[in-house]
């Protein structure tokens, strides 16, 4: 059985943690340490406790214990992306096709940033197209084949790589009105589509896009995932509205930042990988396993931004540096320095609108082990999204372990990415 099975091979290395965080209807919970400082070096000690809820037992360990080192990269030969080159490509069609619109000016707005050459690696589509090979397990052959209106059969394969665009436009929506919240002028290296077309037209392409996620997302007719997907939406609300009307209290609270974070942008892609399984027919357990690798992968993604915004250049994120702390946004890196010197709450209570406070944070942080403790944290994360996959029932299958390890893979690219 499987929970047996995670028992036997997940065990050991995982010790207690300060604190977890509850996530809200999942029941789920992430760790965040406080305490790094007291691990001495933490990258040597990054398996910890996770509790996966009453229907799963808690992971413990893993084999993949793929960061503890620099050198220590999975052995996967193949690069992720290339592994689902060829879908990625009739994705990227699929999707300039998809928001046409019959206005000219929407529809140029809403393909904006589907066009040829600033779409992206597709960093999300790819994940969910490699967990789709993954969960390719043994079921009920009814499963694979969805029949539709009687003797409509849709092919299960198509049905997910339906999940990846719906994800991509949900994804690229969220970034046109977060643009515009934020006044940003630069996106993906060229201009923001605010500050090209302006922020009315930008909204407007958001909201086209999320309608036409939510066409798409009716025709699956699983009324399980169109939930699950409705949350994300949701969720992002939620985190938006909670960076802009943060308390005091809670701009200096690292649990407020993190449940924030996984609001904004962990929601997405776990949900999405839970969507997959759900499709595919897997089980409760498995749906699990795979709504923890993508939340776990999605926080790791974040923390490496916040690190990027204070270590990066404009030209290698494609963006301002400091971004976030110049609109007053308090990020993991500030968090953990303020942990080691208190008096930069005063300055966070003031705010950023005065440059010579930013010299000051910037000061506190570069003395702080902020950035260091922020990395450390990611890597925790990365690995328990390795551990996730790793504890997933085995399969002989060729395909099936390749993009495992690609999976696994991309949690090493996460946290060593420069931009």
């Amino acid at each position: 059985m499987l929970f047996s099975r995670i028992s036997k091979n997940l065990r050991g290395s995982f010790n207690s943690c300060r604190w977890f965080l509850s996530i809200g209807d999942h029941n789920h919970r992430f760790l965040s340490p406080h305490n790094f400082h007291s691990l001495g070096d933490s990258t040597h000690q990054v398996m910890r406790s996770i509790n996966f809820s009453k229907s799963l037992p808690a992971l413990r360990s893993s084999r993949y214990l793929i960061h503890q080192q620099s050198n220590s990269i999975v052995e996967d030969e193949h690069d992720p992306f290339s592994l689902v080159a060829d879908e990625l490509s009739l994705l990227g069609n699929k999707l300039r096709a998809m928001v046409a619109a019959e206005v000219p000016k929407l529809a140029s707005a809403a393909e904006y940033f589907f066009k040829m050459g600033v779409e992206g690696k597709r960093f999300r589509p790819t994940v969910l197209l490699l967990m789709s090979t993954a969960l390719n397990l043994p079921i009920n052959e009814a499963s694979a084949h969805i029949v539709l209106g009687g003797d409509l059969t849709t092919d299960l394969r198509s049905r997910q790589q339906r999940i990846a665009e719906i994800t991509e436009m949900i994804h690229v929506a969220s970034l046109l009105h977060d643009d515009v919240l934020d006044d940003a002028d630069t996106r993906r290296g060229i201009g923001s589509l605010n500050f090209v077309m302006g922020n009315k037209l930008a909204v407007l392409a958001g909201d086209f896009l999320l309608s036409r996620a939510c066409v798409a997302l009716a025709s699956l007719k699983n009324t399980e995932v169109v939930s699950l997907l409705a949350k994300v939406v949701e969720h992002l609300v939620t985190g938006e509205t909670m960076q802009m009307t943060t308390t005091s209290d809670q701009q200096c609270s690292m649990e407020y930042y993190m449940q924030k974070t996984y609001y904004k942008t962990a929601s997405l892609i776990s949900n999405s990988c839970k969507a997959i399984a759900i499709l595919a027919g897997q089980t409760t357990e498995v749906a699990i396993l795979a709504f923890e690798y993508g939340k776990n992968l999605g926080l790791a993604f974040q923390l490496i931004d916040d690190v990027l915004d204070f270590t990066g250049t404009s030209a290698s994120l494609g963006k301002g540096s400091l971004s976030d702390i110049q609109h007053g946004i308090v990020t993991a890196p500030i968090l953990f320095a303020m942990e080691e010197f208190p008096q930069l709450r005063a300055i966070i209570d003031e705010g950023f609108e005065n440059p010579a406070n930013i010299e000051l944070a910037l000061d506190y942080l570069g003395k702080s082990r902020g950035i260091q403790r922020t990395r450390e944290l990611a890597v925790e994360h990365a690995n328990l999204a390795a551990a996730a996959i790793d504890s997933l029932p085995d399969s002989d299958d060729e395909e099936v372990r390749k993009s495992r390890k690609a999976l696994i893979d991309l949690t090493h690219r996460v946290i060593t990415r420069t931009k």
